[in-house]
């Protein structure tokens, strides 16, 4: 019985070890969570009802190089709310509706979703937050926000490029510096249950963003508005598809202009089609460059001493390569003459000569070392490569086709650097754009230098391709680049425009003069590249060589680069004159305008337009006149009025036929053509047989399955209208 108690008292001295020792882990773990771990703690348990929303920062100023500001920030509200704190979500819903132009009842609903944070609405109008502010509504609140906003609007507008509603780089240098540019993000505060419900006295606090670093630019903004007026003056004249206008520092590889058309305004960016702004055409835009690039034939072979400046040529208006006949742009030739007129003369056979003497091998190393077929490097988003036949694949033909400048796509800040490295006796640097990036005190925190790639030429060589191609402005075809007080060397350029499936699209041209001045001391080059002008001129030497000359002219002043005494003018300007000839007036009266702008220039015929519209409804002279090549044709755009004369014609039957057969008959028989889609007709909306005032108009619907052969009836229709003509490629100066 003794033995038993003694054991019982065993075990509760065990029990009350144990349980002290657990009462002393207990207190022991209470203390290190309370006095120890407490801060940790707690900031989890903040950190979990704490709701976080990211504010964007002001992004960084750019500058151009003379200091102004050409991309800033404006302070704006954006709305906001915090559900919970919404005390009448219906009321509320009702008077900002109308202000913000949202309806009520998804207002309603977003006001009463079970969260702690709701953006509204972004970038409001000064007078809308105002509104809002006044209202003073329980739960609703505004954040001041920065917004981009560029001063100049659509100047450099690619270059420059825009950002997001978040302030998110999306294209041009934004883009590309986005991670300079954009700042420390601030933010909202929000505290909440684990439901996001609401809380006694919750946190809510604002804390707000760091300002990005700023940049300052190559670009200067007096340069780049005389680019920018020049291409208004370019679009207004010619109406092109594209046009480029790049400016640069030959010496540096500095960019102090870069301008495109069409263009956009970046502060309204949402309004302007994807197609304008999505690319860069300076950088992007693939082109044949036709006559500019024999300045690099020229170069190379200078270089490899495969040719010399007093050697003979002889022109007799072609040459033959392969089984391909390669034409003169001058009909009967030059005649014999010596490379340095070959140069001047921009004569293709002397050309073809020439790239055949240096071959091959010699041809594709300086293709490479000028840096063609690969991007350029510049600091901006989208450039594309260019395009170059691989060397294992290319054939005497083609060293003797892209001798001339064709078979081969460059894009304009490629061609540009290349005749930079001629002017600055053969250097080739990387185009730059961006000289320092700053912090908000102004202390560098990066610059910049000029990076010079390769030595791509001897001095010699580069020395004397200046030399013969400041004849070509002072006595060849770039005469009209000729800058008054200044030593000016370039080249022009026309080239036929390659299709989507290939081969060259008749009667759509792409324009171009690149060179440099004074040819002493080269301080400005420049590039005028415009694809597919429209009305009749299109080439280089006439309509891209002025633009050089006026953006160069007002550039070297403004730079005050001294003048050189005594030049000598060009004793006239350049005039490409085709051959006048007799030629038939061809119906183009029911075309689409493109379609029969090219039926036009296809007959060595130009045009004028009047009234406005995409249907030819009248020409004057009418179908069937003879007149002489070079005739400009008035084209009247505007839809015929139902005052027609009432004389009535019978609705021929159109099914099976093409476009041009329709648009043809239906103008024989007075009466006019709009339609849809291509291929063949369809379906008309005035019966065959109908019984029409003379002048109506006829639609027509086009399928491209349809099978001819099964609805093609027979109509009296002359065989001379299914006849289609190709006009054989030539290069022009």
């Amino acid at each position: 019985m003794h033995h038993l108690h003694l054991l019982g008292q065993k075990r509760l001295t065990w029990l009350i070890m144990l349980a002290s020792l657990a009462l002393i882990c207990l207190t022991s773990r209470l203390a290190w969570i309370q006095f120890i771990k407490s801060d940790v703690l707690q900031k989890k348990a903040l950190e979990v009802r704490l709701r976080n929303v990211p504010v964007a920062a002001g992004r960084g100023n750019i500058y151009d190089r003379q200091g102004r500001i050409v991309v800033t920030n404006t302070s704006t509200d954006s709305l906001y709310v915090v559900p919970f704190m919404v005390k009448d979500p219906g009321e509320t819903a009702k008077l900002l509706s109308p202000l913000i132009n949202i309806e009520a009842a998804e207002l309603f609903q977003r006001l009463t979703r079970p969260t702690c944070f709701e953006w509204i609405k972004r970038k409001l109008a000064e007078q809308t937050a105002q509104q809002i502010k006044a209202l003073s509504l329980p739960g609703v609140f505004l954040v001041t926000e920065s917004k981009r906003y560029y001063p100049y609007r659509d100047l450099a507008a690619h270059l420059f490029g825009f950002t997001g509603v978040d302030n998110q780089g999306l294209i041009g240098l934004e883009n590309s510096f986005d991670r300079e540019l954009q700042g420390k993000l601030g933010r909202i505060v929000i505290e909440q249950d684990a439901a996001g419900r609401e809380l006694p006295e919750p946190i809510h606090k604002f804390f707000p963003p760091q300002q990005g670093k700023n940049l300052t630019l190559t670009l200067d903004v007096t340069i780049q508005q005389f680019v920018e007026r020049e291409l208004n003056l370019i679009v207004e004249k010619y109406n092109p598809r594209l046009a480029v206008i790049i400016v640069m520092n030959p010496k540096t590889g500095e960019i102090l202009a870069m301008g495109n058309r069409p263009s956009f305004d970046p502060n309204n960016w949402l309004n302007t089609s994807r197609q304008i702004w999505d690319r860069n055409p300076a950088i992007w835009y693939n082109y044949e460059p036709g006559s500019t690039f024999k300045v690099v034939t020229t170069s190379a072979a200078l270089a490899e001493k495969a040719v010399k400046m007093d050697d003979p040529f002889y022109c007799p208006g072609y040459i033959k390569v392969a089984d391909r006949y390669i034409h003169c742009w001058l009909d009967g030739g030059h005649g014999s003459q010596k490379f340095a007129e070959v140069v001047m003369h921009s004569c293709n056979p002397g050309f073809v000569e020439v790239g055949l003497r240096v071959g091959k091998e010699r041809f594709y190393h300086y293709l490479e070392k000028f840096g063609f077929g690969v991007p350029t490097g510049i600091a901006l988003p989208g450039e594309a490569a260019g395009i170059v036949i691989p060397k294992d694949k290319a054939t005497n033909l083609n060293i003797a086709i892209m001798s001339l400048g064709q078979s081969i796509a460059v894009t304009p800040i490629q061609l540009l650097s290349a005749v930079s490295a001629i002017a600055n006796g053969g250097v080739l640097y990387r185009p730059q754009i961006v000289k320092k990036v700053q912090n908000s005190s102004e202390k560098n925190l990066v610059e910049f230098k000029p990076k010079p790639v390769c030595q791509v030429l001897p001095p010699e060589a580069a020395q004397k391709t200046a030399s013969l191609l400041e004849k070509v402005v002072l006595k060849g075809t770039g005469r009209n680049a000729f800058v008054a007080g200044y030593r000016v060397a370039g080249k022009t350029g026309t080239a036929q425009v390659v299709g989507e499936g290939g081969g060259y699209v008749s009667g759509r041209y792409v324009a171009s003069f690149a060179g440099f001045a004074p040819v002493n001391n080269p301080c400005v080059s420049a590039l005028v590249m415009v694809a597919e002008p429209q009305g009749g001129l299109y080439y280089g030497s006439q309509v891209a060589a002025p633009v050089f000359a006026s953006v160069v002219r007002d550039t070297l002043h403004y730079l005050r680069v001294p003048e050189t005494p005594g030049l000598k003018k060009p004793e006239q300007p350049f005039v490409y004159e085709e051959e006048k000839k007799p030629v038939i007036v061809p119906n183009v009266v029911n075309y689409p305008l493109e379609e029969g702008t090219k039926k036009l220039r296809e007959g060595n015929l130009n045009f004028k337009t009047q009234g406005e519209g995409k249907v030819i409804y009248g020409q004057i002279p009418e179908a069937g006149a003879e007149v002489m090549s070079g005739t400009a044709v008035i084209l009247n755009l505007q839809k015929p009025t139902k005052e027609q004369t009432k004389e009535q014609v019978t609705v021929p039957d159109l099914a099976g036929l093409k476009l041009t057969e329709v648009a043809d008959l239906l103008a024989r028989m007075g009466l006019f053509l709009e339609r849809s889609g291509i291929g063949w007709a369809y379906h008309q909306n005035i019966p065959a047989g109908s019984k029409v005032p003379h002048g109506t108009v006829i639609y027509v619907e086009f399928r491209p399955d349809l099978k001819k052969d099964l609805l093609q009836k027979d109509k009296n229709i002359p065989s001379s209208l299914n006849i289609t003509t190709e006009k054989e490629f030539i290069e022009h100066p």
